[in-house]
Formats: C-alpha cells, sequence, structure tokens
C-alpha cells in the first residue's frame, strides 16, 4: 500500500528537532571543557557522530519525499549548517587534546559561554520550526551572541600577539583555536540567518 507522505513530512520537524537538542548538548559540553580546562573530547565525538546519523536521516528523508514542508535546498543547507556547528565544536575539544592544553585562557571560556547560549537560541528556533514562531528575537541574540564573541577574539589575539614573552607554540596553538571558536560562532549567526530566509520564502 502507498504510505502518506504527510506524516513523512512532519518527520522533519521532529529530525530538525532533534538536531537542535544535540548542537545545545555539544555547546554546553564545549563550555564546559573550557571552563574546567580539560576537553571532553569522548562526549563531544559521541554527540558528532550522533549529529551526523540525525544529518543522513534528514538527507534520506528529503531524497525520498516528494512534497516537503520546505525547499528541499533549504532542508539539505539547514542540516548541513547544523552539522558543521558541531563538527567545529568537536575539532575544538580534538585540538585542545591534540594541544595537550592545561590552561584555557579567560576569553576562550567567555567564548564558550556565548557558543552556550546561542545553542540554546538555535534549539529554541528549530522547536518553533513548524511556525518560526519568535525567530526574529532568537536571530537577534544570535547575532548579538556572535558581536560579542567577535570582540572577545579579537581582544584575545591583540593581547596573545602584544606580549613578547607567549612563547611561539603558544601563538601557534591559540591563534588555532580562537579561530576555530570564532568560525563555530559565525556558523550559528549563518544558521539564524538561514533561518530568516527559510520563513520569508515560507510565508
Amino acid at each position: 500500500m502507498r504510505q502518506r507522505l504527510v506524516p513523512r513530512e512532519r518527520r522533519f520537524y521532529d529530525l530538525f528537532r532533534r538536531q537542535g537538542e544535540l548542537v545545545s548538548d555539544t555547546l554546553a559540553e564545549l563550555s564546559k571543557s573550557l571552563l574546567e580546562g580539560r576537553s571532553r573530547h569522548p562526549r563531544l565525538r559521541d554527540l558528532e557522530h550522533a549529529c551526523d546519523d540525525v544529518t543522513a536521516e534528514i538527507y534520506q528523508l528529503a531524497n525520498r519525499t516528494f512534497v516537503a514542508p520546505m525547499e528541499q535546498e533549504d532542508i539539505l543547507a539547514l542540516a548541513s549548517s547544523l552539522d558543521d556547528i558541531v563538527d567545529l565544536a568537536e575539532e575544538v575539544a580534538d585540538k585542545l587534546e591534540l594541544y595537550r592544553v592545561e590552561s584555557v585562557t579567560e576569553p576562550a571560556k567567555a567564548i564558550g559561554e556565548c557558543l552556550a547560549h546561542a545553542g540554546i537560541e538555535l534549539a529554541r528556533a528549530l522547536e518553533s520550526l513548524e511556525t518560526f514562531g519568535g525567530l526574529d528575537e532568537r536571530r537577534a541574540e544570535i547575532h548579538r551572541l556572535e558581536n560579542e564573541g567577535d570582540r572577545i577574539t579579537r581582544e584575545a589575539l591583540g593581547q596573545l600577539f602584544s606580549d613578547d614573552r607567549t612563547p611561539a607554540t603558544q601563538l601557534v596553538k591559540w591563534k588555532d583555536l580562537y579561530d576555530l571558536l570564532e568560525q563555530t560562532m559565525d556558523k550559528c549567526e549563518y544558521v539564524a540567518n538561514l533561518f530568516s530566509t527559510i520563513a520569508i520564502k515560507n510565508a
């Protein structure tokens, strides 16, 4: 018997909700990792694998569904971008372990907290994906967090390169880590902007 399409379509919302939870959990774990000064890499790796599975399920559903609740290209872009956030966060944890970071800087801790808050806002936006309720507020808050993260990063890099006593190895390590943290926050803002684009198309 031919299955109805509508139940399949609604699964997109459940899957994106799950992806939002994984993004939020990942960024919260990353923040804890930075605050504690240890990588928590095994946990972040598990979350990254779980997000990969959900992303793959969204891709498969998009390819099987003739009438999706959003344009296929938007579904794939959203799923991919959310997965990118988790990938980047996991890479930060990996680098903390690889570089054997023993003391996390205060700016990195502050950026981690911004990311954790951004994760909460993204998860809330995905909970309301069907109606796009509260989207403007979510987007504005993520934009504010991204600006705050940029400010902290600029100041941190300025301090890093202005101190002649900083060993070259530390410069390389923290320049890379700050870049990764900034990329993670930029991707959060990208997703927030993508929400707005999708909302306009489906208004």
